[in-house]
């Protein structure tokens, strides 16, 4: 498998994604990684970080998407850069998927203008796993449509259910419509038409409406949701998950007694707090695009780097494009 990387997005670029690249071919030595972004600063980082050189082509770009570049002119404008670049060679074939932390909007744009969307979607969509009780659900959008009509509603369910089976193994999973009340008529008109588009779809496990109180506890295994709601609901989670860990820090700091409690939980709150962390998640699959497109977390280090293209990988092996290419044609046949 060929994986093409974006070096020069994210907060810690280069360097993370160096460093991230060097993790996954530790591990992966059959793979081959491209790597998109300045040759001169990559090269020299290459060869401080990377033992498996063989397995590393760098492809010169010298552009940048900054994040606050408008997304569809950046993406005209900036030919040279390693989004551009990169998501041109998924068009091309020459990789078989793509992982960037840089611009959510740029990666939107760029996956609908240079890959094209899957026949049938109308919009691609962002999602990610989010921690509960328990385990993971799955919440979609998370971020890439703050407008949505119900048929986006209807397709980004249907996604997120081929997902879900096929990668996370969950057998015909739950989906859960995310909204004010549990009742059918609660909500604005997207959640009420949604409703019934997503209660009348077939291959669909359609539970009704979800409150967002009951996600921390026993959610649906998918949520779905417009990308304005979805990314409220994902910043709200990463911070309270923050919050929790800095209070039970200062509760520890308080006494002798409380500091001989905390080094005694001090295992289990660690494998508490891997639940919270993004960079144990990877990254958000742009499902919808005619490629296997990762976005990774703008502020990833290099162990959400190396999540990220193992997610990718598991998309290729898993064959997900493929099936969700059948799912869509499926169901706009019916």
């Amino acid at each position: 498998m060929r994986i093409g990387i974006d070096a020069m997005g994210g907060d810690n670029a280069p360097h993370a994604v160096i460093e991230g690249v060097a993790l996954y071919l530790n591990q992966n030595q059959d793979d081959e990684i491209v790597i998109f972004g300045d040759r001169d600063i990559i090269e020299k980082e290459c060869a401080q970080k990377i033992k498996q050189l063989n397995k590393v082509e760098i492809v010169d770009c010298k552009e940048k998407i900054e994040f606050e570049d408008e997304p569809v002119k950046a993406i005209r404008q900036k030919k040279g850069s390693s989004i551009v670049v990169g998501l041109q060679y998924l068009k091309e074939s020459k990789i078989d998927a793509f992982v960037s932390a840089g611009s959510t909007g740029a990666l939107m744009a760029g996956g609908l203008l240079i890959v094209g969307r899957i026949k049938g979607i109308d919009r691609p969509a962002l999602t990610t796993k989010l921690p509960y009780k328990d385990g993971q659900y799955l919440l979609i959008d998370v971020g890439s449509n703050t407008d949505c009509r119900p048929i986006n509603i209807l397709q980004f369910a249907q996604m997120a259910t081929v997902y879900v089976s096929k990668v996370l193994g969950k057998k015909n999973p739950t989906v859960g419509l995310l909204n004010i009340g549990t009742e059918e008529n609660k909500g604005n008109d997207l959640s009420k038409q949604s409703y019934e588009l997503l209660k009348g779809a077939k291959n669909i496990n359609f539970v009704g409406n979800v409150e967002a109180r009951i996600l921390p506890f026993s959610p649906p295994d998918i949520v779905v949701c417009d990308g304005f709601v979805g990314n409220i609901v994902l910043k709200l989670t990463e911070g309270m998950g923050l919050l929790f860990f800095d209070i039970l820090k200062d509760i520890a700091k308080s006494s002798f007694r409380a500091k001989i409690g905390g080094l005694l939980l001090k295992p289990y709150l660690k494998r508490l707090k891997g639940k919270y962390d993004y960079k144990e998640v990877g990254g958000a699959p742009l499902l919808g695009i005619d490629g296997i497109i990762v976005k990774c977390h703008g502020s990833s280090d290099s162990q959400a780097i190396f999540s990220g293209i193992h997610q990718a990988k598991s998309f290729y092996e898993n064959n997900i494009l493929a099936l969700l290419k059948e799912e869509i044609t499926a169901e706009s046949e019916v």
